[in-house]
C-alpha cells in the first residue's frame, strides 16, 4: 500500500445556527477549527421535512396534465 494516502483525520468544532457548537472528526480544515454552519440541519425544511410549496409559474403542470393527462400508465 502506498503511504499517506489518507488526509489528516482530527478532531473540529461545528458552530450550529442558533450558537451551540459540539466537536467531531472530520477531514475539514486543521485540528481545533471551528466549521460555522450557514444553514442548520435542525431547523431547515430540507432536514425536518417541511412542507414544500410547488410553483407553478406559466402553467407547465396544467399544461402537461392537459397533454398528458388521459395517459394510464400501469393503472388498471
Amino acid at each position: 500500500m502506498k503511504a499517506d494516502t489518507h488526509p489528516d483525520y482530527h478532531m473540529i468544532k461545528v458552530q450550529m445556527t442558533d450558537g451551540t457548537v459540539y466537536e467531531t472528526r472530520s477531514t475539514w480544515g486543521k485540528e481545533g477549527d471551528t466549521m460555522t454552519l450557514e444553514i442548520d440541519p435542525l431547523s431547515h425544511p430540507a432536514w425536518t421535512g417541511g412542507r414544500g410549496q410547488m410553483l407553478d409559474a406559466g402553467g407547465q403542470v396544467a399544461r402537461f396534465n392537459k397533454r398528458f393527462g388521459g395517459l394510464n400508465l400501469g393503472k388498471k
